[in-house]
Protein backbone atom coordinates (compact mmCIF):
# COMPACT_ATOMS: atom_id res chain seq x y z
CA UNK A 1 0.00 0.00 0.00
CA UNK A 2 3.09 2.31 0.82
CA UNK A 3 4.87 1.68 -2.03
CA UNK A 4 1.56 2.28 -3.91
CA UNK A 5 1.19 5.75 -2.51
CA UNK A 6 4.58 6.56 -3.07
CA UNK A 7 4.48 5.52 -6.67
CA UNK A 8 1.28 7.60 -7.43
CA UNK A 9 3.07 10.51 -5.16
CA UNK A 10 5.52 10.14 -7.73
CA UNK A 11 3.72 10.04 -11.17
CA UNK A 12 1.53 13.28 -9.70
CA UNK A 13 5.29 15.00 -9.26
CA UNK A 14 6.56 13.97 -12.60
CA UNK A 15 2.96 14.79 -14.25
CA UNK A 16 2.58 18.74 -12.52
CA UNK A 17 6.14 18.92 -13.17
CA UNK A 18 5.61 18.36 -16.93
CA UNK A 19 2.49 20.72 -17.27
CA UNK A 20 4.58 23.46 -15.27
CA UNK A 21 7.58 22.99 -17.98
CA UNK A 22 4.71 22.64 -21.28
CA UNK A 23 3.14 26.33 -19.96
CA UNK A 24 6.35 28.07 -18.79
CA UNK A 25 8.08 27.31 -21.82
CA UNK A 26 8.42 30.78 -23.88
CA UNK A 27 6.83 30.88 -26.91
CA UNK A 28 7.98 32.91 -30.22
CA UNK A 29 6.88 33.47 -33.80
CA UNK A 30 8.25 33.33 -36.90
CA UNK A 31 9.16 36.09 -38.63
CA UNK A 32 9.56 35.40 -42.15
CA UNK A 33 10.59 37.78 -45.18
CA UNK A 34 7.85 37.38 -47.86
CA UNK A 35 6.92 39.94 -48.82
CA UNK A 36 10.00 41.47 -47.64
CA UNK A 37 8.54 44.61 -45.18
CA UNK A 38 10.23 47.61 -46.58
CA UNK A 39 10.46 49.99 -43.35
CA UNK A 40 8.76 53.28 -43.26
CA UNK A 41 11.21 55.24 -40.83
CA UNK A 42 8.58 58.19 -40.19
CA UNK A 43 6.23 55.80 -38.66
CA UNK A 44 9.15 54.11 -36.74
CA UNK A 45 9.27 57.25 -35.18
CA UNK A 46 6.08 57.74 -34.40
CA UNK A 47 5.49 54.71 -32.57
CA UNK A 48 8.91 55.18 -30.69
CA UNK A 49 7.41 58.52 -29.30
CA UNK A 50 3.67 56.92 -28.86
CA UNK A 51 5.42 53.95 -27.24
CA UNK A 52 7.49 56.16 -24.63
CA UNK A 53 10.53 54.32 -25.59
CA UNK A 54 13.00 57.21 -24.56
CA UNK A 55 11.19 57.64 -20.76
CA UNK A 56 12.59 54.10 -19.33
CA UNK A 57 15.74 53.22 -21.77
CA UNK A 58 17.38 57.05 -22.44
CA UNK A 59 20.56 57.36 -20.25
CA UNK A 60 19.83 58.77 -16.92
CA UNK A 61 20.90 62.30 -15.85
CA UNK A 62 21.68 63.41 -19.73
CA UNK A 63 19.86 65.55 -21.70
CA UNK A 64 19.56 63.59 -25.28
CA UNK A 65 16.66 61.24 -25.26
CA UNK A 66 18.07 59.61 -28.37
CA UNK A 67 20.62 57.87 -26.31
CA UNK A 68 19.23 54.45 -25.68
CA UNK A 69 22.02 53.10 -23.28
CA UNK A 70 19.33 52.07 -20.72
CA UNK A 71 19.97 52.12 -17.08
CA UNK A 72 16.53 53.80 -15.32
CA UNK A 73 15.26 52.20 -12.54
CA UNK A 74 11.64 50.64 -12.40
CA UNK A 75 10.49 50.23 -8.92
CA UNK A 76 7.81 47.89 -8.30
CA UNK A 77 6.16 45.07 -5.04
CA UNK A 78 8.52 42.45 -6.40
CA UNK A 79 11.43 44.16 -7.03
CA UNK A 80 14.20 46.43 -9.12
CA UNK A 81 14.28 46.32 -12.84
CA UNK A 82 16.63 48.46 -15.13
CA UNK A 83 15.77 49.44 -18.55
CA UNK A 84 18.16 47.71 -20.88
CA UNK A 85 20.34 49.19 -23.79
CA UNK A 86 18.27 49.50 -26.92
CA UNK A 87 20.65 51.29 -28.64
CA UNK A 88 22.49 50.03 -31.98
CA UNK A 89 25.92 48.89 -30.00
CA UNK A 90 26.36 45.69 -31.44
CA UNK A 91 27.73 44.56 -28.59
CA UNK A 92 26.01 46.30 -25.74
CA UNK A 93 22.74 46.62 -27.09
CA UNK A 94 20.24 45.54 -30.15
CA UNK A 95 22.67 46.26 -33.05
CA UNK A 96 23.23 42.28 -33.96
CA UNK A 97 19.39 41.60 -33.61
CA UNK A 98 17.36 40.26 -36.35
CA UNK A 99 13.95 41.26 -37.20
CA UNK A 100 12.32 38.06 -35.78
CA UNK A 101 14.24 38.94 -32.22
CA UNK A 102 12.97 41.90 -32.39
CA UNK A 103 9.35 41.37 -32.91
CA UNK A 104 9.50 38.13 -30.36
CA UNK A 105 10.53 40.84 -27.70
CA UNK A 106 7.99 43.36 -28.15
CA UNK A 107 4.89 41.11 -28.73
CA UNK A 108 6.39 38.11 -27.39
CA UNK A 109 8.24 39.41 -24.07
CA UNK A 110 10.79 36.69 -25.35
CA UNK A 111 14.95 37.49 -25.85
CA UNK A 112 17.25 36.01 -28.63
CA UNK A 113 18.47 33.62 -26.09
CA UNK A 114 14.36 32.38 -26.09
CA UNK A 115 14.37 33.51 -22.16
CA UNK A 116 11.03 35.22 -20.62
CA UNK A 117 11.38 39.34 -20.57
CA UNK A 118 9.96 40.18 -17.03
CA UNK A 119 6.49 42.44 -17.71
CA UNK A 120 8.00 45.72 -16.13
CA UNK A 121 8.76 45.67 -20.10
CA UNK A 122 4.80 46.33 -21.19
CA UNK A 123 4.60 43.73 -24.10
CA UNK A 124 1.44 43.04 -22.25
CA UNK A 125 0.20 46.20 -24.06
CA UNK A 126 2.95 46.07 -27.24
CA UNK A 127 1.34 42.30 -27.95
CA UNK A 128 -1.74 44.50 -29.67
CA UNK A 129 0.51 46.51 -32.21
CA UNK A 130 1.09 45.84 -35.88
CA UNK A 131 3.60 43.81 -37.10
CA UNK A 132 4.63 46.15 -39.52
CA UNK A 133 4.91 49.00 -37.11
CA UNK A 134 7.24 46.55 -34.69
CA UNK A 135 9.61 46.05 -37.73
CA UNK A 136 9.51 50.05 -38.14
CA UNK A 137 10.15 51.04 -34.68
CA UNK A 138 12.86 48.37 -35.20
CA UNK A 139 13.88 50.34 -38.36
CA UNK A 140 14.07 53.56 -36.77
CA UNK A 141 15.90 52.38 -33.60
CA UNK A 142 18.20 51.16 -35.83
CA UNK A 143 18.93 54.91 -37.11
CA UNK A 144 19.76 56.32 -33.95
CA UNK A 145 23.20 56.58 -31.59
CA UNK A 146 25.37 53.24 -30.40
CA UNK A 147 26.10 53.81 -26.54
CA UNK A 148 28.17 51.48 -25.32
CA UNK A 149 27.77 49.95 -21.89
CA UNK A 150 26.24 47.22 -20.09
CA UNK A 151 22.85 48.00 -17.58
CA UNK A 152 23.34 46.53 -13.92
CA UNK A 153 21.00 42.83 -13.59
CA UNK A 154 17.87 43.62 -11.87
CA UNK A 155 17.41 43.57 -8.20
CA UNK A 156 14.79 41.01 -7.77
CA UNK A 157 14.57 38.35 -5.33
CA UNK A 158 13.19 34.57 -4.87
CA UNK A 159 10.62 33.29 -6.52
CA UNK A 160 9.82 36.59 -8.93
CA UNK A 161 13.67 35.97 -10.22
CA UNK A 162 12.84 33.09 -11.52
CA UNK A 163 12.43 33.78 -15.45
CA UNK A 164 10.53 30.18 -16.23
CA UNK A 165 7.86 31.50 -13.77
CA UNK A 166 7.13 34.29 -16.34
CA UNK A 167 5.63 31.50 -18.42
CA UNK A 168 2.49 30.72 -16.11
CA UNK A 169 1.69 34.61 -15.64
CA UNK A 170 1.97 35.10 -19.65
CA UNK A 171 -0.57 32.22 -19.80
CA UNK A 172 -3.00 34.12 -17.32
CA UNK A 173 -2.45 37.57 -18.61
CA UNK A 174 -1.36 37.31 -22.13
CA UNK A 175 -3.43 36.76 -24.80
CA UNK A 176 -1.62 37.54 -27.84
CA UNK A 177 -4.35 38.85 -29.90
CA UNK A 178 -3.71 41.52 -32.13
CA UNK A 179 -6.42 44.63 -31.74
CA UNK A 180 -9.73 44.95 -33.31
CA UNK A 181 -11.06 48.39 -33.24
CA UNK A 182 -15.00 48.81 -33.24
CA UNK A 183 -16.25 48.99 -36.86
CA UNK A 184 -18.98 51.22 -35.95
CA UNK A 185 -16.36 54.06 -35.11
CA UNK A 186 -14.45 56.83 -37.15
CA UNK A 187 -11.44 56.39 -38.27
CA UNK A 188 -9.80 59.31 -35.87
CA UNK A 189 -11.51 57.01 -32.74
CA UNK A 190 -10.04 53.74 -34.38
CA UNK A 191 -6.47 55.28 -34.78
CA UNK A 192 -6.64 56.67 -31.06
CA UNK A 193 -7.53 53.60 -29.88
CA UNK A 194 -4.57 51.90 -31.65
CA UNK A 195 -2.17 53.91 -30.44
CA UNK A 196 -3.87 54.28 -26.77
CA UNK A 197 -3.85 50.22 -26.54
CA UNK A 198 -0.74 49.01 -27.99
CA UNK A 199 2.04 51.36 -28.31
CA UNK A 200 0.76 53.72 -25.88
CA UNK A 201 0.36 50.95 -23.27
CA UNK A 202 -1.36 53.93 -20.92
CA UNK A 203 -3.64 51.22 -19.09
CA UNK A 204 -0.08 49.50 -18.09
CA UNK A 205 0.18 52.57 -15.09
CA UNK A 206 -3.79 53.37 -15.29
CA UNK A 207 -4.94 50.47 -14.05
CA UNK A 208 -5.12 48.67 -10.79
CA UNK A 209 -3.43 45.10 -10.32
CA UNK A 210 -3.83 42.26 -8.36
CA UNK A 211 -1.20 40.43 -6.24
CA UNK A 212 0.29 38.39 -9.60
CA UNK A 213 1.01 42.07 -10.96
CA UNK A 214 -1.72 41.36 -13.50
CA UNK A 215 -4.40 44.51 -14.55
CA UNK A 216 -7.85 43.71 -12.67
CA UNK A 217 -10.55 42.59 -15.12
CA UNK A 218 -13.15 45.00 -15.39
CA UNK A 219 -10.69 48.17 -14.29
CA UNK A 220 -8.70 49.15 -17.20
CA UNK A 221 -7.59 52.64 -17.18
CA UNK A 222 -9.72 52.92 -13.30
CA UNK A 223 -6.49 54.48 -11.58
CA UNK A 224 -4.67 53.11 -8.61
CA UNK A 225 -1.22 53.18 -6.58
CA UNK A 226 1.60 54.16 -8.49
CA UNK A 227 3.26 50.99 -9.82
CA UNK A 228 6.40 52.35 -8.90
CA UNK A 229 5.24 52.60 -5.02
CA UNK A 230 4.86 56.58 -4.50
CA UNK A 231 1.53 58.33 -5.11
CA UNK A 232 -1.42 57.35 -7.04
CA UNK A 233 -2.36 57.00 -10.68
CA UNK A 234 -5.63 58.69 -11.69
CA UNK A 235 -8.71 57.37 -13.37
CA UNK A 236 -8.82 58.48 -17.07
CA UNK A 237 -12.10 56.84 -17.44
CA UNK A 238 -14.74 59.45 -17.97
CA UNK A 239 -15.38 58.59 -13.87
CA UNK A 240 -12.39 61.20 -13.32
CA UNK A 241 -12.28 62.82 -16.92
CA UNK A 242 -15.92 63.88 -17.50
CA UNK A 243 -15.71 66.89 -17.49
CA UNK A 244 -12.40 67.22 -19.54
CA UNK A 245 -13.02 67.99 -23.40
CA UNK A 246 -11.33 66.17 -26.16
CA UNK A 247 -9.27 68.97 -26.94
CA UNK A 248 -8.43 69.65 -23.44
CA UNK A 249 -7.21 65.86 -23.49
CA UNK A 250 -5.10 67.09 -26.61
CA UNK A 251 -3.42 69.90 -25.30
CA UNK A 252 -2.66 68.47 -22.41
CA UNK A 253 -0.85 65.38 -24.08
CA UNK A 254 0.77 67.72 -25.98
CA UNK A 255 1.80 70.32 -23.22
CA UNK A 256 1.38 68.39 -19.80
CA UNK A 257 -1.20 71.77 -19.02
CA UNK A 258 -4.30 70.72 -16.86
CA UNK A 259 -7.33 72.88 -18.04
CA UNK A 260 -7.50 74.34 -14.46
CA UNK A 261 -4.25 75.91 -15.60
CA UNK A 262 -1.72 73.70 -13.41
CA UNK A 263 0.83 71.41 -14.55
CA UNK A 264 1.48 68.06 -14.58
CA UNK A 265 3.91 66.53 -12.61
CA UNK A 266 5.87 63.11 -11.45
CA UNK A 267 6.46 60.82 -13.88
CA UNK A 268 3.90 61.56 -16.55
CA UNK A 269 6.30 64.51 -17.28
CA UNK A 270 8.47 62.29 -19.19
CA UNK A 271 5.01 60.85 -21.13
CA UNK A 272 4.23 63.91 -21.91
CA UNK A 273 8.22 64.97 -23.18
CA UNK A 274 7.04 61.63 -25.74
CA UNK A 275 4.07 62.45 -26.70
CA UNK A 276 4.50 66.00 -27.11
CA UNK A 277 6.34 64.67 -29.88
CA UNK A 278 3.36 63.61 -32.23
CA UNK A 279 1.05 65.05 -34.84
CA UNK A 280 -2.14 67.17 -33.38
CA UNK A 281 -3.95 64.48 -35.19
CA UNK A 282 -2.57 61.28 -33.41
CA UNK A 283 -3.46 63.23 -30.73
CA UNK A 284 -6.50 64.58 -31.40
CA UNK A 285 -7.27 60.38 -32.36
CA UNK A 286 -6.02 59.30 -28.81
CA UNK A 287 -8.33 62.27 -26.97
CA UNK A 288 -10.89 61.19 -28.59
CA UNK A 289 -11.04 57.58 -27.75
CA UNK A 290 -9.91 58.21 -24.09
CA UNK A 291 -13.13 60.61 -23.90
CA UNK A 292 -14.99 57.52 -25.17
CA UNK A 293 -14.04 55.26 -22.14
CA UNK A 294 -17.18 54.79 -19.91
CA UNK A 295 -16.65 55.60 -16.09
CA UNK A 296 -15.52 52.85 -14.33
CA UNK A 297 -14.89 52.66 -11.03
CA UNK A 298 -11.39 52.10 -9.17
CA UNK A 299 -9.30 51.89 -6.09
CA UNK A 300 -10.02 54.63 -3.45
CA UNK A 301 -7.27 57.24 -3.28
CA UNK A 302 -5.71 57.42 0.10
CA UNK A 303 -6.86 60.46 1.82
CA UNK A 304 -3.86 62.99 2.32
CA UNK A 305 -3.09 63.33 5.98
CA UNK A 306 -3.95 66.66 7.23
CA UNK A 307 -1.63 69.61 6.32
CA UNK A 308 -0.01 67.29 3.64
Amino acid sequence: MLQRTILLALLATMAASGIYWWLSAPGVAAVGNSPAHVPDLANGEVMFNAGGCASCHAVPNQPDRLRLGGGVAIKSPFGTFYAPNISPDPNDGIGKWTDADFVNAVMHGVSPAGQHYFPAFPYTSYQHARREDVLDLFAYLKTLPAVAGKVRDHDVGLPFNIRRNIGIWKFLFLDEKPFIADGSKSREWKRGAYLVNSFGHCAECHSPRNVLGGIIAGQQFAGGPNPEGEGWVPNITQKHLGEWSAKDLAYFLKTGELPDGDSVGGAMTRVIKNTSQLSDGDLAAMAEYLKSLPPVDGPTPPKRKQGS
